[in-house]
């Protein structure tokens, strides 16, 4: 009932930026909180980024000073700004969003997935 939908990966030289973009539809009555979590090889599933109702922010402290989140609250859509890349940052980037759906005027709350993007630092 909630559907992700991310764009904005690709393959980027160290130094380059990337700005990814997650944008949620369905029968959302609000969203709590937005963020990004990347999974290299071999790797757990990491928090990247996340952002709440408040627009308070925090970072996985490798991407501290170079990456940024944001969220249009009125499109329902979360962004990451990723600066001064570096071949660890290679990853899939999952966009999760938390919230509350509305159905049949029943609030239940919900947490969803992205598909996943593949960023790749390379020269």
């Amino acid at each position: 009932q909630v559907q992700l939908v991310e764009s904005g990966g690709g393959l980027v030289q160290p130094g380059g930026s990337l700005r990814l973009s997650c944008a949620a539809s369905g029968s959302i009555s609000s969203i709590s909180a937005m963020g990004w979590y990347r999974q290299a090889p071999g790797k757990q599933r990491e928090l990247v980024a996340r952002i709440i109702s408040g627009g308070s922010t925090n970072y996985a402290n490798s991407v501290k000073g170079r990456f940024t989140i944001s969220r249009d609250n009125a499109k329902k859509t979360v962004y990451l700004q990723m600066n001064s890349l570096k071949p660890e940052d290679t990853a899939v980037y999952y966009c999760n969003v938390n919230g509350a759906l509305a159905t049949m005027g029943v609030l239940r709350d919900f947490i969803s997935w992205g598909q996943g993007t593949q960023v790749t630092v390379s020269s």
